[in-house]
């Protein structure tokens, strides 16, 4: 039976999908009734806490074969990945880093690429985990699907964050400190510096956030 689901910090629809048993999110998130959601969030995986997510039914699909012939099906399923770019102190990207990633209690040894990016997929019920870079003595905490959407305050305050721009409580932000986070962005990426997020630095930010 269909249903609807509401948006809790933490979610992302590849979860969701997974736990409603559909193998690809894109049954739930091309249905008709998620269109205004789909064209508000633009990104299933940065969805905002209070959202309403429209839960369709599953619906089995047919296909013909002869009985005695063997037929082989393939199904494409889309994996998530998780995308992290590794930066110094001077919040430059550091090229081909040794790493370590540990997501829900599995390790893995993995090496950034020339522009410091880490890519991996992981399961769609991963929840989170940590990045170390020991010759660099980085060790930064993963959080799957907690990032806003980049139209939220809360969303543009978290990727400044994730730059290292801002490094104030994100719970209670305090607006001197974002301010200052805001002018040091802009004036790195030789935008207007005024301490505000508009329209430049918003898309400037999802720029260079990646998301």
């Amino acid at each position: 039976m269909s249903s609807s689901y509401t948006i809790q910090q933490g979610d992302h629809l590849s979860s969701i999908a997974k736990t409603y048993g559909f193998r690809s999110y894109t049954v739930i998130w091309n249905h008709a009734q998620n269109a205004a959601l789909k064209k508000k969030r633009v990104n299933p995986n940065v969805l905002f806490p209070g959202d309403v997510l429209f839960i369709p039914d599953k619906k089995p699909k047919d296909e013909d074969g002869e009985t005695t012939a063997v037929h082989l099906f393939r199904l494409n399923v889309p994996k998530l990945k998780l995308r992290v770019v590794i930066r110094g102190r001077d919040s430059k990207p550091i090229p081909n880093a040794n790493c370590e990633l540990e997501i829900d209690g599995a390790k893995q040894q993995l090496q950034a690429d020339g522009d410091g990016l880490v890519e991996k997929p992981i399961p769609a019920t991963a929840t989170g985990g940590t990045l170390r870079v020991p010759d660099f003595q980085i060790e930064a905490p993963i959080k799957i699907g907690h990032l806003d959407p980049i139209d939220e305050q809360s969303g543009l305050t978290g990727r400044l964050a994730n730059l290292g721009y801002y490094r104030g409580d994100l719970q209670n932000v305090d607006p001197d400190e974002l301010a200052s986070a805001i002018e040091e962005f802009q004036c790195d990426q030789k935008i207007t510096v005024d301490g505000k997020f508009g329209p430049q630095t918003m898309a400037k930010l999802k720029e260079v956030h990646g998301c």
